[in-house]
């Protein structure tokens, strides 16, 4: 059985010379009465393989490994009674397969019934389990008081996940689009690493904490990221630190704050990290600098045409063409509209010594503007 069904093999010796002997012997014994009595085996002769059903589910043996377990045994079975069967044991081996077949469909039921509400109850426990880590990570109290033991260190990972088009359909179709986004992200999500991640989500996103042993390997975060994309065919932009269990709450804070950054300045979708935007960072700060830098752009408040070619330009590592082709106009109106906001403000996106105070002032203006909005 061990070469047929490999899964078994990685139970213990003592357990296979015992428990799984033991309900092999029984299974073959409960089909041969059946046989032999030509008539159904009752429903308590089956409480046995529940028991061990529900026993195999606790240590993870995959649901199919034990089905093709009865089924091969009950083969063995048939090859023993018919072997030396002829053409006159027709119709007495017609009657024998009926009842081998009755007692199948019966392990069947009883074994899987018994799995699945074992399953249940395992995986239950775990989402709890996980649950109740998740939280106490999230809270800054996950050391040995709580009665969990964190990993060494996390990937601190926030997602902001974008609506699918479905989603704006009418009536149920809507919430069956948005459950089939988070339930591909998640998939996704479960198959990084070898220890399971800590996930809360909803559709528009949520938190994912990694546990790690040692430095983040940043491409495949990144490939992460972008496959929850493709697989749930939105856009997500995410943003992580690697952090120890005490700093996880103030990293969390720190992320949103990142991809609420990143969504303020334009950047596209994808993994960020603090040092991809710590000048944007640092300079969306509540200093009594900032009024000042948003001032600076004051008089285009009223041209927002200018605003918006200035934004895309800069975007767009000052290619003229690009920013005309994204705004629909010709080059030289791209031209035109950059010396009007040289004439207006005094700073030139053309000119390399005024873009950091460009860059700066359009940060401040996103804050500023933000912050009035909330």
């Amino acid at each position: 059985m061990l070469a047929e069904i490999p899964a078994y093999s990685d139970l213990p010796f003592e357990e296979l010379t015992h428990d799984i002997v033991d309900i092999v012997e029984r299974c073959l014994r409960m089909t041969a009465d059946v046989v032999e009595r030509r008539c159904p085996a009752s429903s308590g002769e089956f409480e046995p393989l529940r028991e061990s059903a529900a026993h195999r589910a606790d240590e993870g043996v995959p649901l199919d490994s034990i089905l093709s377990a009865y089924q091969l045994g009950l083969a063995m079975c048939w090859e023993r009674i018919s072997t030396d069967a002829s053409p006159d044991d027709l119709a007495d081996m017609r009657e024998a397969l009926g009842h081998i077949l009755d007692v199948h469909r019966k392990m069947v039921v009883a074994v899987t019934s018994a799995y699945m509400e074992a399953r249940r109850l395992v995986d239950g426990e775990e989402r709890e389990g996980r649950h109740a880590a998740m939280s106490a990570l999230l809270a800054g109290e996950a050391d040995a008081s709580t009665g969990l033991t964190p990993a060494p260190e996390y990937v601190a990972m926030v997602l902001a996940i974008a609506p699918h088009p479905d989603e704006q359909a009418p009536g149920a179709s809507a919430g069956i689009a948005a459950r089939r986004k988070l339930r591909r992200v998640r998939e996704l999500l479960d198959r990084v690493g070898a220890e399971q991640a800590l996930v809360r989500l909803d559709s528009t996103g949520g938190t994912v904490l990694f546990p790690t042993e040692g430095p983040a390997d940043w491409d495949d975060l990144r490939k992460v990221v972008a496959g929850a994309a493709e697989s749930a065919g939105v856009d997500v932009t995410a943003a992580a630190s690697v952090v120890k269990p005490s700093q996880i709450p103030s990293a969390v804070a720190q992320d949103r704050e990142i991809i609420d950054l990143v969504r303020r300045t334009g950047r596209p979708p994808g993994l960020y990290q603090l040092a991809d935007v710590l000048l944007d960072y640092q300079l969306s700060r509540a200093t009594a600098a900032l009024p000042g830098l948003a001032m600076l752009l004051e008089p285009l408040e009223a041209r927002p045409e200018l605003l918006n070619t200035l934004e895309l330009y800069l975007q767009l590592g000052l290619d003229r063409r690009a920013t005309a082709s994204a705004l629909h106009v010709h080059p030289n109106t791209v031209d035109y509209r950059i010396r009007r906001i040289d004439t207006l403000t005094g700073l030139s996106p053309i000119r390399h010594q005024d873009l950091p105070g460009l860059r700066a002032a359009l940060i401040a203006r996103a804050h500023r503007a933000d912050g009035a909005s909330g």
